[in-house]
């Protein structure tokens, strides 16, 4: 069997649906987990979310031990945690930055990421279908 696709999601994603669906849309975190399953297929899934930036960490150990790839969008924590980062730094496998919204066209406090630099890839603005490019890529990927 193959080893799992993690997708981690960071603070306030579980608000999907009704948090500023002016940025975000109306999708919830749910409906955008049964578009990443339906296009995994049989592929193994470990679909997350937290508020809190230490048990995001804990899963990307996790990851670091039994995952093929990582497609992470932090959201917050993209702009401030460093140890989100060197966690991540230790995978030894891809790893997809993912925002709903295009970051670079926000106020300037949203441009400066500490994932990107050692992130494979980075998708942003495509809105809640980016979770399916994202998860298409990696498949690629992890091929």
């Amino acid at each position: 069997m193959s080893k799992a696709i993690y997708i981690l999601n960071g603070p306030n994603l579980n608000r999907l649906g009704k948090r500023e669906p002016e940025i975000y849309g109306h999708t919830t975190l749910a409906e955008i987990e049964t578009m990443c399953r339906e296009t995994v297929a049989d592929r193994p899934l470990e679909f997350r979310q937290s508020n809190k930036e230490h048990e995001l960490i804990e899963w990307i150990h996790e990851a670091i031990d039994e995952g093929a790839g990582i497609i992470i969008n932090p959201a917050a924590f993209t702009f401030t945690s460093m140890a989100i980062m060197d966690a991540l730094k230790m995978f030894p496998g891809p790893i997809i930055e993912l925002h709903i919204s295009n970051i670079h066209r926000r106020e300037p406090i949203y441009h400066k990421s500490y994932v990107s630099p050692v992130a494979t890839a980075v998708i942003a603005g495509l809105g809640p279908r980016g979770y399916v490019a994202a998860v298409r890529a990696m498949l690629e990927l992890t091929a």
